[in-house]
């Protein structure tokens, strides 16, 4: 067994931290404060090749493996969650099912300019009344002529209302089956498609200069070419995309948790009480030792994860845990990098605050830790 990167992924690692130190960490703390989305970032995100990391370079992408993707999202979560869930929804949730699922004429079209990061598209699944059980989804799309028309409405979609969003894939129950069941399809809407409009969300605990939208669809009309693949379809292609997505959610807790372990170490070693720097208080001491070490087994799972993804082999339920371990790892983390801060951990200009925050996040979105231990245990065979 190896478990060294290859010198490419290495020099990503330190390209991608290096950025987020320079371009990202001095602004994060203002853009936090202002709820504000930054397309200045996203554009040089995508200059630095972030966005359709794992897309062949036939549509504008990067042709990378998905552990080096990973390793990206790690890296930026490190610094700041915004950011990386900019980057994580996007090359998972917006760029992943047009690449895996698009006719060609779909993948021309819409993906070199998501791939270059100067444009960004929505994943239009969660609505008011289906989050965790997502086949309870309302939103309809009935086949009038050549033209799909679309009424309902989404919620919690991220990178959906930004000012260089382009449009949103929208899971639309499309018809019934001949034995009763719901038929589920996808379908892709652009930003100006008349009778859509988006509204950004804001007073979020977490990821706050990350766009998050609501989606409103009012007898929306789009050419029957818009269809995601086949009709029918539109389920199959939620699951598979969540399947990679979690990776990414699992490298956003790896990240948060390494980063808020750094600064909690450093202010450790610095911070003085009874003479001596609490680093070296045993109760400290033993944090911080847990700490190390949660994080270096969360590690080892999700690029396991990642290895099973990128040789083609089956990979959910690797998935599933990885997403399920990295986020409650982080909320462990961040508890006890809070409790050495102390009453300065509770303050929003020390960076643990805004980890705190933004691990809560991670624990509901793209599958709650209940819905990721229910797949596990399925596939474990615990259930007929």
């Amino acid at each position: 067994m190896n478990f060294d990167l290859t010198p490419e992924q290495e020099m990503l690692r330190r390209t991608v931290r290096e950025f987020a130190e320079r371009e990202i960490a001095p602004r994060m703390q203002e853009l936090d404060e202002r709820e504000e989305f930054s397309s200045e970032i996203t554009r040089a995100m995508g200059n630095l090749g972030l966005f359709g990391m794992t897309v062949s370079p036939d549509y504008g992408g990067h042709g990378l493996d998905y552990l080096s993707y990973i390793i990206a999202v790690e890296e930026l979560a490190r610094v700041n969650g915004s950011q990386a869930a900019t980057v994580a929804a996007e090359n998972s949730l917006g760029i992943g099912p047009i690449y895996y699922f698009g006719s060609e004429e779909q993948k021309r079209r819409h993906l070199p300019a998501l791939c270059a990061g100067q444009k960004l598209w929505g994943f239009g699944l969660t609505e008011p009344s289906a989050g965790s059980d997502a086949g309870g989804s309302k939103t309809t799309a009935r086949l009038e002529g050549d033209r799909w028309i679309i009424n309902g409405s989404k919620i919690f979609i991220t990178n959906a209302g930004s000012p260089m969003t382009a449009g949103s894939t929208v899971q639309c129950l499309t018809g019934v089956r001949p034995d009763g069941s719901r038929e589920v399809s996808c379908i892709l809407v652009d930003q100006d498609a008349p009778g859509f409009t988006t509204r950004t969300m804001h007073k979020k605990m977490v990821w706050r200069a990350s766009n998050t939208a609501e989606l409103y669809f009012d007898n929306v009309s789009v050419p029957r070419e818009n269809l995601l693949g086949a009709r029918g379809q539109g389920f199959r292609q939620m699951l598979e995309t969540l399947d990679s997505g979690r990776l990414s959610i699992a490298a956003m807790g790896l990240g948060g948790a390494q980063g808020a372990f750094e600064a909690a170490l450093a202010y450790a070693r610095e911070r003085r009480q009874f003479g001596k720097p609490i680093s070296q208080f045993q109760a400290n001491a033993f944090k911080l030792a847990d700490m190390a070490m949660e994080i270096e087994t969360t590690r080892n799972l999700l690029y396991k994860a990642c290895w099973l993804r990128d040789q083609g082999r089956p990979f959910r339920k690797e998935a599933a845990m990885a997403k399920l371990w990295a986020s409650e790892v982080m909320r462990r983390v961040t508890h006890a990098a809070v409790q050495i801060f102390g009453g300065y951990g509770l303050m929003e200009e020390y960076p643990v605050a805004r980890f705190y925050r933004d691990q809560r996040l991670l624990e509901i979105g793209e599958g709650t830790s209940e819905v990721q231990r229910l797949v596990i245990s399925r596939i474990l065979g615990c259930y007929e």
